[in-house]
């Protein structure tokens, strides 16, 4: 097939690489509004140049992938759907909840699928952690405890822009953690602080925060954030049942030391950036991809997915500034 990746930067060069790695993918095209990035790409991949998000479109693309600014997502993703192309969008939906509702409203009666980038669900790890929650080994879940933790803060720029760390690192958590679980969020409370970056907490935003989360069976869900992990890249969930407990992330390369005597646990290099803990999932996630464009399975994380965690980052944003706990409801209905 051949398949349009609109964005060439970091992320989108990287999907670029993935793509032309598949054995369903024939050919790329390839547009971005930086003409070298999209030299670049083309020349590396031996990809065709389309000078324009409509250009490419007509260019005969069988599916697109959108790694462009998340302001160009809701114009980019209901283009393709317009066109009846298959699109993969990287999280967010939008900027704003509202305008990402917009979208959902705008594509949930169209025939078309839209699939939203959120990678850690074609983690091996996180994949067999759900396996064991829908089997039931686990029994009835009481705690889960959920990590996301940079090694550095991103620029200045991308914190101004980014919508704070709720909307732009938690979500992740929150989304594995409803797509493991198979439970909804009702409730949130949040707290956060700064002890690192001054134009974090300039921008009105904290640089390590958690959150507890209450799920619709009385689950509570723990969930830690920090741009700060100077040992590197750490990705870790615990799920704790009546008759087991199971932990991902917990394995060589993972960015913690134990200082108990005789432990060598864990003897490898550490994760230093999300590229490299989830080269495996990105891999997996665009061959899904391919085969919703076949039309040989559905997407399997749909703009409405996508709505769901974002709403509870809202929440968890609002309860960070009023030091109070928020219903998801509450949010919803704002």
């Amino acid at each position: 097939m051949r398949i349009g990746i609109l964005g060439l930067g970091r992320i989108g060069a990287f999907h670029a690489e993935t793509l032309s790695g598949l054995g369903a993918v024939e050919s790329l095209v390839v547009s971005d509004p930086f003409t070298d990035a999209a030299k670049a790409a083309a020349e590396r991949f031996d990809a065709e140049v389309a000078d324009s998000p409509e250009a490419l479109l007509a260019a005969g693309v069988d599916g697109v992938v959108v790694a462009a600014a998340t302001d160009a997502h809701p114009a980019l993703i209901l283009a393709c759907v317009e066109a009846g192309v298959p699109v993969f969008c990287e999280k967010p939906v939008a900027r704003t909840m509202a305008e990402g509702v917009a979208v959902l409203k705008a594509v949930e009666d169209r025939d078309v699928p839209v699939q939203i980038g959120f990678n850690r669900r074609f983690d091996a790890g996180f994949a067999a952690a759900r396996a064991a929650v829908r089997s039931g080994e686990l029994g009835r879940l009481h705690t889960v405890r959920s990590t996301t933790l940079d090694p550095a803060p991103p620029p200045a720029a991308y914190v101004a822009a980014s919508g704070g760390i709720f909307r732009d690192c938690s979500v992740h958590d929150f989304d594995v953690i409803r797509w493991v679980t198979g439970r909804e969020v009702t409730e949130v409370y949040a707290a956060g602080g700064n002890r690192g970056a001054d134009y974090i907490r300039e921008a009105g935003d904290a640089d390590t925060t958690g959150a507890v989360l209450t799920l619709d069976d009385g689950t509570l869900a723990v969930v830690s954030n920090s741009r700060h992990n100077a040992r590197g890249y750490d990705v870790r969930m615990e799920l704790h049942g009546f008759a087991d407990s199971i932990a991902v992330g917990l394995e060589d390369k993972l960015p913690l030391r134990s200082v108990e005597p005789g432990v060598t646990f864990p003897a490898g290099i550490p994760h230093d950036f999300f590229m490299d803990r989830f080269t495996a999932a990105y891999r997996t996630e665009l061959a899904v991809f391919t085969e919703v464009v076949a039309g040989a399975r559905p997407s399997p994380c749909t703009v409405a997915d996508a709505l769901e965690a974002g709403w509870i980052a809202e929440a968890c944003t609002l309860s960070l500034h009023e030091h109070r706990p928020v219903t998801v409801e509450e949010v919803r209905q704002a």
